[in-house]
């Protein structure tokens, strides 16, 4: 991960001042770096030790970075990992054009590793990100969005490029289809089974450790699984409290909301269907060589279920 923070830095570089300061501002928030960290392990899990693994797992760093810029002036998001968020400090405009910035920055980087088959991969991952955040914009407000919505907009907007990331390093370790298959399944369970805790923890964390504003998802109207599933068991009125919160994007009630969540078992159901995707990763995993890389993937996948911001 060093190899890979001393690459972004390198291509963060720019003749223009302020695209340098957000570029900078964004990174140096730090974050979990999983993306870059999946696609190690990887390639370490199937033996690649090239260069191009470097570079590629800051390529889908910077994407993510890119759509985070992208989210937080759509989201109009105030705060993101314990900081005020980019749009909040340098405004909403030089927010957009940066994160442009980024991702363009990441497609010469990917051109450079010669791959047509990674240029594919990545570049269907970043429009099927593109078409997630536009599914979930149609989906604010809606208290009709079932499960199976629900998903389909986590799957395109997060969990994609979790499975670029792991697809890509089996690409570099050249590995059989199979091989790529069960490294993009891992992927995308893990990303999944990531934004579902991250939408629990909205509702059952606080402020200080996850570093966003609780009641965050609620004020933007997003309708996520404990929402879901806390209108689906809940008696007439609760649901309607909740359908009526995420009608009007309103957080005035929002202690009842997290009531309601908690007393259902709102959150023990979508922490289950974490469980459920952390175990179809792991599965997928087992399919890899045994060494201390696939020992790691499935560690990942456990500890997942754990996390708190």
């Amino acid at each position: 991960m060093g190899e890979v923070d001393h690459v972004i830095a390198q291509r963060l570089t720019s003749s223009v001042p302020l695209v340098a300061q957000i570029s900078q501002y964004i990174i140096a928030a730090g974050g979990k770096r999983l993306r870059p960290a999946l696609l190690l392990l990887i390639c370490g899990a199937l033996g690649y030790r090239g260069n191009h693994r470097f570079s590629l797992a800051a390529v889908v760093e910077l994407i993510h970075t890119a759509t985070l810029l992208h989210d937080d002036v759509v989201d109009a998001s105030t705060l993101r990992r314990g900081r005020a968020t980019a749009n909040q400090t340098f405004g909403n405009p030089a927010s957009v054009l940066v994160g442009d910035f980024l991702h363009t920055r990441s497609f010469q980087m990917m051109v450079e590793a010669g791959n047509m088959r990674i240029m594919e991969v990545l570049s269907e991952a970043t429009n099927v990100i593109a078409e997630g955040e536009v599914l979930q914009l149609m989906n604010m407000h809606d208290a009709s969005l079932d499960e199976a919505g629900y998903l389909q907009v986590i799957r395109s907007k997060t969990a994609k490029l979790f499975e670029a990331s792991a697809r890509l390093g089996a690409i570099l370790a050249e590995s059989p289809p199979q091989i790529e298959e069960a490294c993009a399944t891992y992927g995308q369970a893990l990303g999944t089974a990531f934004q579902i805790i991250d939408d629990v923890l909205d509702y059952d964390g606080n402020t200080a450790e996850m570093g966003k504003n609780l009641g965050d998802d609620l004020r933007e109207g997003k309708s996520t699984l404990p929402l879901i599933v806390a209108m689906q068991r809940g008696n007439a009125e609760q649901a309607a409290i909740v359908r009526h919160a995420i009608e009007e994007g309103s957080t005035d009630r929002l202690d009842d909301v997290v009531a309601i969540v908690r007393n259902t078992g709102a959150l023990e159901a979508a922490r289950m269907a974490a469980f459920a995707e952390a175990r179809r990763a792991m599965t997928a995993a087992e399919q890899l060589p045994a060494s201390n890389y696939a020992t790691s993937l499935l560690q990942l996948a456990a500890q997942l279920l754990e996390r708190r911001a």
